[in-house]
């Protein structure tokens, strides 16, 4: 006994010790990383909010400018006097003339009318105009003057690829931003626009061509860097994707930076909205990063604090509970080892309070629920007694053993033979090696033998139909509960000289019915409320109620037999059992 005593074994106390500190750490553990992982996608979130706004900025001064510029075209574009002077034909002093005093003049006010550096050059289909333009041996006109004109005829560009490929006219839209000749070279870009005769809408006719050429620098003024932080590079790619302007970063770089923005720098665009362009942020994660830190540390500490809080209360609340379950297990050993006489009490009302008073009622009625169980095996063994006494109805055996008698007299030895050998085959099932729970298919067995007897006797004047569903020979019954009611059909129910009956067997989700269905005379409802109830009727129906009895005794009051009948037309006998193997 000391030996078992001793035996190593973790005490409840420890194991819910434990689980508390499971159920501690993990939400824990769970809370700290995702706060911690909301605060810095937060964080990233805010400050790309930040830097998209930013980009947006800037996109609107780019756009801005270059709206400018093209307002600076609109003036000669809608201009029907300029239109008039370029369509016109004149030589000599007529044509000196008009560009002295009109086209010179008209041109000159263009470009004053901005304050940023341009260079536009104008070429005429005009060639009855002179030619004024200057010489810049190769350098950059932008780096000489800050505004700039040149007029041309349209010969000179006829050839170029940038012309031809210039779109279709579409009245006062058809404009176009690119690099052309030496922009690139000089870091520029260049304004495009046909000028056509307004005054002739419908052919759109052209009468000369502008270009306005502007510095990168001054035209993407706005793009800094130092706007978003150190070591943020901003680009602005053309439709292409080539990159027009950038700080410190090459195109292969911005590559690289796409496709690998999990480790690399985070990118972020902002679209023109007048051009096909995209201002490109490559932002290091540094910039998202710095405050990260400090958080996951500060999340690390509180998580560290409320583990130590939570486990100081769990050990508290570990070992409250455990003395309470000592106890329970103690008066458990007691009754193991027959003593129900020891008690136990909690105060308070909660789920120990409920299982001492449990345990001590438990302790109170253990005998008396003995004795019940007892005084039940009893019952149902005198049940059993009863039914064989109703197996071996002797009135059955002499009805037998007299039309064994008189087939015997007139010489039916083939019937003879037949009723004896059908006889012995219902006692050997009868009797069943005194087992009271059967198979099904050994009760169906048994109800054809009786009734093979009584075919002997009575031939084609009763008609026996079987209907049984397969899945029902499965299971399980207590015996003799088919016969004693088909007996009752051939003794009281004959109407004429002839009867049917059908028995039937279905699966009714966890229970089986069992139905003896006859055309008979029928019951009328009071001798059936007889037959259920004895203090009305003692010797009426002893082998239906016995049946009844018999089943609810074994199974529950919820099983049973049922009768309903029809006078005239016949008698339904329903036998409600569990389906149990």
């Amino acid at each position: 006994m000391q030996t078992e005593q001793k035996k190593r074994y973790l005490p409840f106390g420890y194991k819910l010790m434990l689980s508390y500190c499971i159920l501690i750490i993990i939400p824990v553990l769970l809370v700290g990383y995702v706060a911690n992982s909301v605060f810095v996608n937060s964080t990233r979130q805010q400050t790309r909010t930040n830097i998209q706004g930013t980009l947006q900025q800037m996109a609107d001064n780019i756009s801005y400018k270059m709206e400018d510029t093209e307002r600076l075209t609109d003036m000669l574009y809608y201009d029907e006097a300029l239109a008039g002077h370029l369509r016109h034909y004149e030589e000599g002093w007529v044509s000196y003339s008009a560009t002295t005093n009109y086209l010179l003049p008209k041109f000159n006010s263009t470009i004053e009318a901005t304050n940023r550096s341009i260079w536009m050059s104008v070429f005429l289909h005009n060639e009855s105009l002179p030619e004024i333009y200057n010489t810049y041996d190769g350098n950059d006109p932008l780096t000489e003057k800050s505004r700039l004109l040149d007029i041309f005829h349209i010969r000179r560009i006829t050839d170029r690829d940038w012309y031809r490929s210039f779109p279709s006219e579409v009245h006062g839209v058809t404009m176009e931003w690119r690099q052309i000749e030496d922009d690139e070279t000089f870091r520029r870009i260049s304004l495009l626009r046909r000028l056509v005769d307004v005054d002739d809408s419908a052919s759109m006719r052209e009468i000369g061509f502008i270009r306005i050429s502007v510095r990168l620098s001054d035209l993407f003024e706005s793009l800094d860097y130092r706007k978003i932080g150190e070591g943020t590079a901003i680009t602005i790619t053309a439709a292409d994707g080539s990159i027009l302007m950038s700080s410190g970063t090459t195109e292969e770089e911005l590559d690289d930076a796409r496709k690998n923005d999990a480790s690399g720098p985070i990118v972020i665009e902002q679209r023109l909205p007048s051009q096909d362009w995209n201002i490109v942020a490559l932002v290091p994660t540094g910039i998202t990063e710095r405050d990260t830190s400090k958080v996951r540390w500060l999340t690390l500490l509180i998580c560290f604090v409320s583990f130590l809080v939570f486990s100081v209360l769990a050990m508290f609340l570990s070992r409250y509970f455990a003395r309470r379950v000592g106890k329970i297990v103690s008066v458990l050993d007691s009754f193991q080892e027959g003593d129900f006489h020891k008690r136990i009490f909690f105060k308070g009302n909660d789920e120990f309070t409920h299982i001492s008073g449990a345990l001590n009622d438990m302790g109170q009625n253990i005998g008396d629920l003995i004795k019940e169980v007892y005084l039940t095996n009893i019952q149902k063994k005198e049940a059993e007694l009863e039914s064989l006494q109703a197996q071996i109805n002797p009135h059955f055996l002499y009805n037998t053993l007299s039309s064994i008698s008189r087939l015997a007299k007139f010489g039916e030895t083939d019937k003879l033979q037949r009723m004896v050998r059908d006889l012995a085959k219902f006692y050997r099932l009868s009797l069943n090696e005194g087992r009271t729970v059967i198979p099904i298919l050994s009760e169906l067995d048994q109800a054809k033998a009786y009734v093979d007897i009584q075919k002997t006797k009575y031939g084609d004047r009763m008609n026996v139909f079987w209907d049984i569903d397969p899945a029902v020979v499965r299971y399980n019954t207590i015996k003799l509960v088919l016969q004693p009611f088909i007996e009752n059909v051939l003794e009281h129910a004959w109407v004429g000289d002839r009867i049917h009956i059908r028995i039937a067997g279905t699966l009714e989700g966890d229970r089986i019915a069992l139905k003896i269905i006859d055309d008979g005379v029928g019951i009328r409802p009071d001798r059936i409320r007889q037959i259920f109830d004895p203090s009305e009727g003692l010797n009426l129906g002893y082998g239906i109620r016995n049946v009844d009895q018999r089943i609810k005794l074994h199974y529950g009051n919820e099983y049973g037999v049922t009768m309903c009948s029809r006078s005239g037309i016949g008698t339904t006998v329903q036998i409600m059992i569990p389906a149990l193997r």
